[in-house]
């Protein structure tokens, strides 16, 4: 059971530092593609980076490196679309609003996450853990938001930014364990839907917010090159996200995310010579002291619940093939349990 135990946590450790390098890896390039290079497609960009990770999966898949899974089509059709959409939604968010409130928008996720999550997955926060939460959101709002500049049409995308992005996230972690399928499997299922909505919206999307065309764009070999390279790091960046959620938790992610800007805002100012003042550096610090805190008592809390659950084990049926966006009736969902108990 320990040596068990102590797998799961090298793994979780794995996806975490690999979401983190990879993450603040692909900000670099893609900062130094739009802003040194002038490339400002993102949304179309996003979409390359979902094609790409679906072909390079799909290889992985013929090679045997995993197994697919059949999952309900229905399912993995809306989700996918839920989770381009969100893209969509997040950068007409920055496009609308200013770079302040885009920052506020997102630090909005995590407690829009908690709340999703207990009213409707009856999940229990202790107050400590939310306690280390406000700290967090405290430490990277005074570090990275400055003005907050507010406008009708900017705010009602934030929010539906916020409501697709939660659900997505949400849905990434409950899809994973309630199905038995893992991060490559759902990643490998749900790209191409992701992809193709952004891949027929993205320049359309693109060409409003900048005023220009992905078609007429100047390409050069060296923004090939960085294309290329942010394509190829997307795919780390996206199995990375699918396995830090089904691992841990959206909350989790959303926290994970956090250090990234805190990362981000360091590498800036040590690569780029951003500038970076004494309110950056005290905002990191207490942003890193809410991490600290929350790692701290999220360890100890599913410690605490582990020792309860060896004192009192109970035996749990899981239906891993009942639709999460559809509905069935109950004779079938039984079939369908004493079905897959015989495999």
């Amino acid at each position: 059971m320990e040596k068990m135990m102590m797998g799961f946590q090298l793994g979780v450790i794995g996806a975490l530092f690999l979401s983190v390098a990879s993450s603040v890896s692909i900000v670099i390039c893609n900062k130094a593609l739009m802003s040194n290079l002038g490339f400002p497609f993102a949304t179309t960009l996003t979409s390359w980076h979902l094609m790409v990770t679906y072909c390079t999966l799909h290889v992985a898949q013929r090679l045997n490196f995993f197994e697919t899974k059949s999952i309900d089509m229905k399912t993995v059709i809306l989700f996918g679309i839920l989770n381009g959409v969100s893209i969509g939604f997040l950068n007409l968010s920055l496009g609308f609003n200013s770079i302040g409130f885009y920052q506020m928008t997102k630090l909005a996720i995590i407690p829009f996450t908690v709340l999703l999550e207990t009213i409707f997955l009856n999940k229990q926060f202790s107050q400590k853990i939310k306690l280390s939460l406000l700290l967090l959101l405290l430490g990277v709002g005074v570090a990275s938001v400055t003005d907050l500049q507010l406008n009708l049409v900017g705010t009602i995308l934030s929010l539906l930014a916020i409501a697709t992005t939660c659900v997505g996230q949400i849905l990434t972690n409950t899809i994973q364990k309630r199905l038995n399928v893992s991060s490559t499997q759902l990643l490998y299922q749900s790209a191409p839907f992701q992809a193709a909505i952004l891949f027929v919206t993205g320049p359309l999307l693109d060409q409003y917010l900048t005023k220009q065309s992905v078609f007429a764009f100047s390409y050069s070999p060296l923004v090939l090159g960085f294309i290329v390279l942010s394509c190829l790091i997307a795919v780390s960046v996206n199995f990375s996200t699918f396995l830090v959620i089904g691992k841990t938790s959206p909350v989790t992610y959303q926290v994970l995310g956090h250090l990234k800007t805190c990362l981000v805002l360091g590498f800036g100012y040590t690569l780029l010579h951003d500038p970076f003042t004494a309110r950056n550096i005290i905002g990191i610090l207490i942003a890193i002291l809410g991490m600290g805190l929350y790692s701290y008592f999220c360890t100890y809390e599913n410690k605490k619940k582990q020792l309860v659950d060896l004192s009192s084990p109970q035996v749990k049926e899981r239906d891993s093939n009942t639709p999460l966006l559809g509905h069935q009736d109950r004779e079938s969902e039984v079939k369908k349990l004493n079905k897959d108990s015989l495999v």
